[in-house]
Formats: C-alpha cells, sequence, structure tokens
C-alpha cells in the first residue's frame, strides 16, 4: 500500500507520462488542409488565417475570417460563432474565441483563439447571414517548435 508521501508522486508520473504522449499522436494522413472552402451546405465562401505567423502555442492570437457568397460577392452583417478543438483527445479549445469586429470586404477578425499544445486542431464556425445558416470546419496541424525534439 503507497504511503502519502509515495501516492502523489506516483499519480503525477502517470499524468505526466499520459499527457506527454498526447502530442505524440499523428493526424490522418487524409485531412482536408485546405483554410479557403466552401461552408457543408455550399450557402457561403470562406477563408480564416491566422494574424500572425507562425502560430504560437500557448498564446493567445487573433484570425480573420473572410466570408462571401459562392461566386465572391462579399458578406456583410453575419453572425459567426466559433468552436473547436483536438478530436484525438477529446477536449476543445482552451478560449473561447469570438468575432469582435466587422471588417470591409466580409472580412470579420476573431480574437481569443489560443492551441494548448501541438497537433490536430478543428476550428468549427458556425454562420448566420443571409443565405441562412451554415458550418464550416477547418483542420489545422501545429508543429512541434523548432529544436523542441528530443529535449528534456
Amino acid at each position: 500500500m503507497f504511503t502519502k508521501a509515495l501516492r502523489f508522486p506516483v499519480v503525477n508520473a502517470i499524468l505526466l507520462a499520459l499527457l506527454s504522449g498526447c502530442s505524440l499522436m499523428s493526424a490522418p494522413g487524409t485531412l482536408d488542409l485546405r483554410m479557403a472552402k466552401a461552408s457543408l451546405a455550399n450557402a457561403y465562401s470562406v477563408t480564416m488565417r491566422p494574424l500572425v505567423e507562425p502560430i504560437a502555442i500557448n498564446e493567445i492570437h487573433a484570425w480573420e475570417v473572410q466570408l462571401a457568397s459562392p461566386d465572391g460577392v462579399p458578406i456583410r452583417n453575419a453572425r459567426i460563432s466559433l468552436d473547436g478543438g483536438m478530436p484525438q483527445h477529446g477536449h476543445g479549445l482552451p478560449t473561447k474565441p469570438r468575432v469582435t469586429s466587422e471588417l470591409a470586404d466580409g472580412r470579420y477578425r476573431v480574437d481569443g483563439v489560443k492551441f494548448s499544445m501541438t497537433g490536430w486542431w478543428e476550428l468549427k464556425l458556425t454562420i448566420d447571414a443571409e443565405k441562412g445558416r451554415d458550418q464550416i470546419t477547418f483542420n489545422l496541424v501545429l508543429p512541434e517548435p523548432a529544436g523542441a525534439a528530443g529535449a528534456p
């Protein structure tokens, strides 16, 4: 039987081993990594991009969403909500990103995006605008930072 002095270090070691293995999962090779595509019901053409690259881990950053009709006409006054997470790990984003401003030409600024680790992430948008409600999912694979492999 473990004493109190041993119980917590053992639990911590197990948790550390499990968590360090999380980033070792590789993303499916068939992922659609395009950041510009049609929404699920083809109501909108959507492009998403980070405002600063490379995308930093454990830092809050902003993204831009560009929304247009299928024939390229910018969509104004849309209501966009954003969610996401890591499908292989079963957890969501560590923050609650939201659209903070509508820019010109169907562009929207999203603030509050944060990724807590490397690996496969999904960014899921729900769009409610003149063509009705539609959804889109973007896949993103964040690599290990340079020099991180084999680090203690």
